[in-house]
Parts: C-alpha cells; structure tokens; sequence
C-alpha cells in the first residue's frame, strides 16, 4: 500500500507532496520550512529517502537542499538545471526506488514547458502508475505559464506546454491521479484551476493543453497571461544557488522610539493586523499587509527587494506565522517586531492616524456619474468619519446639503487582466503592485479606492495613507458596484 499526503502552502498556491508505503517517502517540490514536511514524515512514521524536484521554482524558494542534507536523503533535480550545488541529476526514464518492500518507485517523464528542463514524476506500485506529480506541467484545467524563464524561449515552452501534456495524457492511464505544485493560486498557473483533485482521465476531457489543437492553445495561453510578481526575478537565481537554511527565531522587539527611527530612514514598517482593526487605528506611515490573507505574494511583490522590513503583530502567534510565510519567498528576517496593542507602538503624545472605509453603496450616493466620469467635484458628499463598518451604509437623509468636496478620485488597483472585464466609468486605473511608484500620477482630491474584494484595497489605502492623502477603502466585492448604480463599462 502506498500514501500520498499534500502539504499545503496555500499562501502561495502551491502543494508539496509526501508519498511511500509503510518504511520510506520521498518528497516532492519541498517548502522552505521543511519543518513541517519533517514532521509529517514523523506522523506517517516513515523515512524520507528522497527528496525531488520538478524544477527550479521561479515563485518559492525551495526548502530542498535543507530537507536533503537534515534528511540524509537523495536529492533528485532534473539534468539540466543550471544549478550551483551537489545534487543526483534525474533524466527521462530514470526510475528510483522509493520504498523496496511496497515496491514502489518513481519514474522521471520529461515535460518542458514551465520551464525547458521541467521533468514530471510518476509514482508506481508494482509497475503500475498510480500518480504523477506534475509540478508546473499538467495543472487542474489549466498548465504552468511558459513566461517565467526568457522572453525569447516562451513561444517555444507554450508549444513545449502542450506537447508535454499530451505526452502525459498519451502515456498514462486515466485512473492516475494528477497532483501539481501549482495551480492553487499560484501566480505560475498560466490560467485559473478549479478544484482541489483531478486524474488524467478528467484533464483529457477538461484541460484546455489537451481539448485544443496547438495553435489555439498556444495562442490563448499568451494572451492571457497576467502580471508577474517582480519578486519571481529572485527566486530562480536564489533556488540555483542553493538556498540557505531558514531562522524563524523571534526577531529583535522594537519598541516605539525604534518603530519611529526606521520609519523616518525609509524603511518599511509592516501591519499585520486585519484591515478593519488598521483603518480604525495605525502608526502612522506603516503599512498594511493583513497575515490571513496572501501576505508572503503581495508584501514581495511590492516591496522594494532587500528593504529592511520590521512587522507589527497583534499576538506572537501571527508574528510566528508571518515569519513563516514570508521566509518562503526569500523575506528571511524581519528587522524587528512588535506585539501587542497599536497604542504602545507610537511614541507619548503621537496619535494613530485612520481612514475611512466605505462600500460600492456609499460611493454611488456620493458621486454623481457624470462628475465622477470627470472626476471634478461632486455634490452631496456624505460624511462617513467615525464609520469604521463598510455594512453601515451612509443615511441618504445625511446627503442633503452637504457641499462639494475637493474633488473625488475612484482608484482601481485590480490586475489589468480583471480591469478588463468591467471597471468603474472614470476611475483611475493603478494595479497595487505598481502603485508604490506611480502614487504621483493619482490625481488631487479625495481617493476612494478598491479592488476585488477589500484586501488590495486595504494595502493602497495605506499606502496612500504613509503619502498623506485622504483616502477611503473601499471594503466590498467588486459585483456589487453595478448594483449599487455605478457605471460599470468594458470598454
């Protein structure tokens, strides 16, 4: 009998895999905090033999050469990697013994496309396939992008992406179970998966790599493609190298004479706490990446790479989680932390600043459509101050008589991907990962801003925030903005 079981690194939409019989496991694609993989392979009471994988990450730093050496384990990377350190070169065809006495083994299948030495793994039980770990090949529905490596190879890796997932399709049985790395929400699916678990038999009637011919595959997988975080630029390199072993030891305490001093060197402070809890009450000038949401994406992405970052939390336990994710993506140590209440982070006699946050409701009775298509001042303003809750709706009693404001600014700070099936008519369009840079580009006025769903909205409200604009987040799902009566346009 054989096991698999899937370690879920869901801030970053990926899944590393633990699979052996009764003795001996090998891992598949490892997290940077190998920690955890470790002690699964405790529970399972078995001993990692192997360590694989499908090729070097461009969106995680890997935990494999750590894993390995604490292991004593065989660390299996594909042939032809560019790689700095001693590992087994796995060809096409190689096969490994897993786990003798459940004769398990696992044999190696070229399958370029994410990357062009990316190699897929399928998993055998006495000579019959029982899965296949597919890292960034064959996805749920989808595959892995082929933009990650070199502008001039992708054409070729989205042909390679196909031919590769028809090989799969073409050499295993439908029953397999198709396990990848990505595609949970990982920035690396070249589409949007759906659903947790998937077989061949399923993808050959389902992923669009084997429901098209090569041509149209190829050519709507490039027009598709979305942004790519700018900290993937570091990654390959960093997995090439062979990454160091991780330290989640607490960081240093800062107290609020320190909070305030690297604030004022222009280094990042970073608020973990939700958006509410942020806009109610913040240091001013600090930063909001909420811990339950995509924290160790966003804060890479945006973050100028190797800015010194010190991270306010509201227990140990979210800073400990932080530290976690933020290793993963090569954020190794904070500068220096804080826990606690908001209040004993600024200094005697500084206040917390706050901002506003509103719903898509809100902002129709404020703006009239037409100002708003001009973004020129706009009658009725309501006055929210002191309204923390986005369900509390402003009193349209409360809009008679209000005089114009200074002008209204709707920002959008969704991918352009999302802007393009439908967008506020006037608004102003930012994604949040370029907002840092072009904040100078907003025009005056007050600026309401909003994503999909609240959280990106809630990164460039404080981000705006730290710059000194007025601002108000807009904390609502982006399908309530037609129905509230603003002008949703497509074009």
């Amino acid at each position: 009998m054989f096991f698999v079981d899937t370690i879920e690194v869901a801030g970053l939409g990926n899944r590393s895999y633990l699979a052996g019989g009764g003795r001996e496991a090998v891992v598949i694609d490892p997290p940077r905090d190998v920690d955890r993989v470790i002690a699964a392979a405790t529970r399972r009471g078995v001993r990692i033999s192997h360590v694989v994988e499908t090729h070097v990450h461009n969106d995680y730093v890997t935990g494999g050469p750590e894993l390995a050496r604490l292991t004593g384990a065989a660390y299996l990377v594909p042939a032809g990697a560019r790689v700095a350190f001693e590992r087994t070169p796995v060809r096409d065809g190689d096969s490994t013994v897993v786990d003798a006495d459940a004769g398990l083994t696992l044999r190696a299948l070229a399958t370029p496309g994410h990357t062009p030495h990316h190699t897929s793994y399928v998993l055998e039980e006495g000579g019959a396939a029982v899965a296949v770990f597919t890292g960034g090949s064959l996805l749920i529905g989808t595959v892995g992008r082929p933009d990650l490596v070199e502008p001039r190879l992708t054409g070729d890796l989205a042909r390679a992406q196909h031919a590769s997932a028809h090989r799969l399709a073409d050499e295993l049985p439908d029953e397999t179970a198709v396990l990848p790395t990505h595609g949970f929400g990982s920035f690396c699916s070249a589409g949007r998966a759906e659903g947790g678990a998937t077989t061949i038999g399923k993808e050959r009637s389902a992923n669009e790599a084997l429901t098209r011919d090569v041509d149209t595959f190829v050519a709507d997988l490039l027009a598709g493609l979305d942004e790519v975080p700018a900290y993937y630029a570091h990654m390959g390199p960093a997995n090439a190298a062979g990454p160091a072993p991780v330290d989640l030891t607490p960081p240093a305490v800062a107290d609020a004479d320190e909070i305030a001093a690297r604030l004022a060197a222009g280094e990042w402070v970073v608020d973990l706490r939700n958006r509410v809890a942020f806009a109610e009450g913040h240091v001013a000038g600090s930063l909001n990446f909420e811990a339950e949401g995509q924290l160790a994406t966003y804060l890479a992405w945006l973050i100028p790479w190797g800015r010194p970052v010190t991270l306010l939390a509201e227990s140990a336990g979210q800073l400990a989680a932080a530290q976690r994710e933020l290793v993963r993506v090569g954020i190794d140590r904070p500068a220096a932390a804080a826990t606690g209440e908001p209040s004993t982070w600024v200094r005697e006699g500084e206040r917390l600043a706050a901002f506003r946050r509103a719903t898509f409701a809100d902002l129709a009775d404020l703006a009239d459509l037409a100002d708003l298509a001009g973004r020129a001042d706009v009658a009725g303003r309501a006055d929210l101050a002191g309204r923390a809750d986005p369900a509390d709706p402003a009193d349209p009693a409360d809009l008679a008589g209000r005089h114009p404001g200074d002008g209204l600014v709707v920002l959008d700070v969704r991918r352009s991907s999302e802007r393009a099936g439908g967008f506020i008519e006037g608004s102003v369009h930012i994604p949040v990962h370029a907002l840092h840079g072009r904040l100078g580009e907003i025009p005056a006025g007050e600026v309401w801003v909003h994503c999909a769903g609240g959280m990106r909205a809630a990164i460039a409200a404080s981000l705006l925030d730290a710059a000194g604009r007025q601002v108000v987040a807009v904390d609502d799902a982006f399908t309530a903005a037609e129905k509230s009566g603003l002008t949703v346009r497509t074009a």
